[in-house]
């Protein structure tokens, strides 16, 4: 199944998302978000972005990556994550978010971070990655954390893109799949 995808201004993207009963079957979720993600041409897809209020989020890495890169992308569900420590240089990269169709920024995160999450099949695990995986971990997590990238602009920059925040939330944007809008 492909789910819409949730746009600015929906109050689910701000929510800090709920925990997953350990044990629970999200296989069938965890299917549907990657299809959804696919389709959307997206790296990463957080619950929350398909207006399901829970700590999950599904990312495929390698999409960022190029053949000279020495880093390996991964294809991977990450279910009640908990990002246990970001470290290593900061650096900037343009983010843009499915949800916020038409905006990019430059958002400066650490290079690594240890993560903590359980996989598909329930498997605790304590990760760490560094350089493109770690900032679509990231991103993904804030999602579930109720933080859009656009948060982290300030000042001009974030002025800057107000307009086109509205114009998303209002549905004023286009784009290849379906989306619910707040305000339309």
């Amino acid at each position: 199944m492909i789910y819409p995808i949730v746009a600015y201004g929906n109050p689910i993207l701000k929510k800090e998302a709920e925990e997953i009963k350990e044990g629970s079957d999200v296989s069938a979720l965890i299917t549907d978000m990657f299809s959804t993600m696919d389709h959307a041409s997206g790296v990463g897809l957080a619950a929350p972005q398909i207006n399901q209020g829970i700590r999950l989020f599904v990312i495929d890495s390698s999409l960022m990556l190029d053949e000279n890169d020495d880093e390996k992308g991964i294809r991977r569900a990450f279910i009640n994550p908990i990002i246990l420590d970001e470290y290593g240089d900061n650096f900037g990269f343009e983010e843009g978010c499915l949800s916020i169709p038409e905006v990019r920024a430059e958002i400066i995160r650490p290079e690594k971070l240890t993560i903590e999450y359980y996989d598909e099949n329930w498997n605790l695990r304590e990760e760490e990655f560094g350089g493109m995986t770690a900032r679509v971990i990231q991103h993904e997590y804030d999602h579930l954390e109720g933080i859009l990238f656009v948060d982290y602009l300030k000042g001009l920059k974030k002025r800057l893109v107000q307009s086109k925040l509205i114009e998303v939330s209002k549905g004023r944007v286009g784009t290849d799949y379906r989306m619910i809008y707040p305000l339309k």
